[in-house]
């Protein structure tokens, strides 16, 4: 049967070429502009349709949904403010290469300018955060409609995916639709058929560029280097993974590891590196710098007194301290062909035991605390979680405890959202991410990053998840109190523009939601939490003091550096 007019032939088709390019997850903040590929999105049986009130949440949901599967991903609303809410989540995608589409439903072109409702100007909405945008012509009943819009979605999915160039990432599509938005004939109908390619194939296919090798120079310089760090940040593909842990082991130099480099795990890989970089202790005839690294003070000042060769397969420019000596655009995985001699004898053994003195005193120190605190909480999640979990970290204080106590394992994998280390979002991409991820997750955030993304508990799909928050509540944003910003200002006056206390009941917004919740007060009740079967969403809630917090993670840089001066001195 034909359909009854061009919106809902655009529609149909659109979806259909979406699904020849890998969607199977699609995202929908409601709305009445957006009819017809609402529609299409709930009436074809190949995707599984997430709908969210909340525009914000609904992008997050997405972006999570795409970090965790690689497939694209698209997320749909309706006109008007509704379409500003995805501004962040293009933000984040665009900066951690993560492949959003955002659909965005629009007035027709005679509408704009004209004060009709519920019309702003959406095209060019988010600029340059973007891979590619383009205003979608208005569905017209015309032989030559179907190739238009299925070869534009093709661009879209092959844009977002990585294929045709530069990195994946978040593409916007501006949807102008006519009346009538429903299935309804319209006198003119669409008597052409939608006929993609055969066999399901794509309008337009865009196969994998082979990556680049090594030049022959870096080669070199990389192969006559004996005392070697290699650093792994954020963006890392598994294959990059493995290339860069080969290369270490072979060369046997450090690894220093962000947790969701995910390549903290191996022989070479090193937990507490912050007082080793801080004290300038080992002098690298050479730094590898893959992914882009950030999350540390210490490994920066670091970065910015050594020679550093960066990685990267797009050529970005991941240099924040504009020191390196090459940025090539290779991906990290070819470090796994690079050949050369081993460090020198002691050099990897130099760069362990000071970490391990580090990590002794560190560890001695939250050891001592009578309470659970926020280190100790970071330290047993790492530790604690079972095998093929997925642990999402939020940005301020939990990913930066992480770093300070994961050790180095396997089987788990780290997610965070550390593109642009907004706390915006994260609980709907936790969810995204649980959504897409076959087995247990966990999320380990801190209160205002659970109350600025509550809506993201809003989850009435009925798809099967287990997810875990571990929300460390401290009363508002312990990050500053760690800051300069605690100096020099009265209590009342740093708690109001910086502490932020909020006086939320945790437990009685979360179930508001329908999620469980658990006040945990020890080691034992945090690990029972930790190894407990799940089945939907819970809350794990462990209470803290902010200034108590920033006392202790003073002690510990105190005492990391003190035993790693009483190490160097050793006879």
């Amino acid at each position: 049967m034909p359909p009854e007019n061009a919106g809902r032939a655009f529609a149909l088709v659109l979806v259909d070429e979406l699904v020849r390019h890998g969607v199977r997850d699609a995202v929908l903040a409601p709305g009445s502009r957006s009819t017809p590929v609402a529609l299409a999105l709930a009436g074809d049986e190949r995707i599984r349709l997430h709908v969210r009130i909340d525009e914000r949440s609904a992008a997050f949901l997405a972006l999570g949904l795409a970090k965790r599967s690689g497939c694209l991903v698209p997320v749909l609303c309706t006109s008007g403010t509704a379409a500003a809410h995805f501004h962040a989540a293009a933000l984040e995608a665009d900066q951690s290469q993560v492949p959003l589409l955002l659909l965005t439903a629009d007035r027709p072109p005679e509408l704009r300018g004209t004060g009709a409702n519920q019309t702003v100007e959406q095209t060019g909405l988010y600029d340059r955060a973007v891979r590619w945008a383009t205003d979608v012509g208005v569905p017209e009943s015309r032989g030559d409609s179907v190739r238009y819009w299925r070869s534009v979605a093709s661009r879209a999915a092959l844009t977002a995916l990585g294929r045709l160039g530069p990195a994946a990432g978040p593409v916007h599509l501006n949807l102008p639709l006519r009346e009538p938005l429903t299935a309804t004939d319209d006198g003119i109908g669409f008597p052409y058929p939608l006929d993609g390619r055969p066999d399901g194939a794509p309008w337009t296919a865009g196969p994998l560029v082979a990556d680049a090798e090594l030049p022959d120079d870096v080669s070199e310089l990389l192969r006559a280097a004996r005392r070697g760090v290699v650093v792994a940040g954020d963006g890392l593909t598994d294959a990059d993974v493995d290339g860069v842990l080969a290369f270490a082991a072979a060369r046997e130099w450090p690894v220093v590891a962000e947790p969701h480099s995910n390549a903290r795990r191996g022989p070479y890989a090193l937990c507490g590196t912050d007082a080793v970089l801080r004290a300038d202790v080992f002098a690298p005839d050479l730094v590898v710098v893959t992914g882009r690294a950030g999350l540390s003070r210490a490994l920066l000042g670091f970065l910015s007194r050594n020679r550093c060769v960066v990685l990267d397969r797009y050529g970005r420019w991941p240099d924040p301290g504009r020191t390196a000596s090459y940025v090539v655009a290779v991906a990290p995985a070819a470090l796994r062909d690079v050949q050369g001699d081993p460090a020198d004898p002691d050099w990897f053994a130099g760069w362990r035991d000071a970490t391990a003195a580090a990590n002794a005193a560190i560890d001695a120190v939250i050891d001592r605390a009578a309470d659970l605190t926020e280190p100790l909480v970071a330290r047993e999640v790492a530790a604690g979680v079972p095998d093929a979990t997925a642990l999402v970290v939020a940005s301020s204080m939990p990913i930066r405890d992480l770093d300070l106590t994961m050790r180095p394992r396997d089987g788990v994998r780290v997610y965070a959202n550390r593109g642009v280390s907004g706390i915006d979002g994260f609980v709907s991409t936790a969810v995204g991410i649980a959504l897409a991820h076959k087995g247990k997750t966990v999320a380990l955030a801190g209160d205002l990053s659970m109350l600025h993304d509550v809506n993201g508990l809003l989850v009435g799909d009925g798809y099967p998840i287990d997810l875990t928050f571990v929300v460390v509540n401290n009363e508002g944003g312990g990050i500053f109190s760690l800051l300069p910003q605690a100096d020099g200002a009265d209590r009342d006056t740093f708690d109001r523009l910086f502490g932020t206390p909020h006086g939320v009941d945790l437990a009685r917004v979360v179930s508001a939601y329908g999620a469980s919740h658990r006040l945990v007060r020890d080691v034992g009740e945090l690990r029972a939490a930790l190894a407990a079967d799940g089945n939907g969403i819970g809350i794990v809630e462990v209470r803290t003091n902010r200034t108590a917090n920033a006392a202790l993670h003073h002690e510990i840089a105190t005492a990391a550096s003190d035993a790693l001066a009483r190490h160097v001195q050793r006879p």
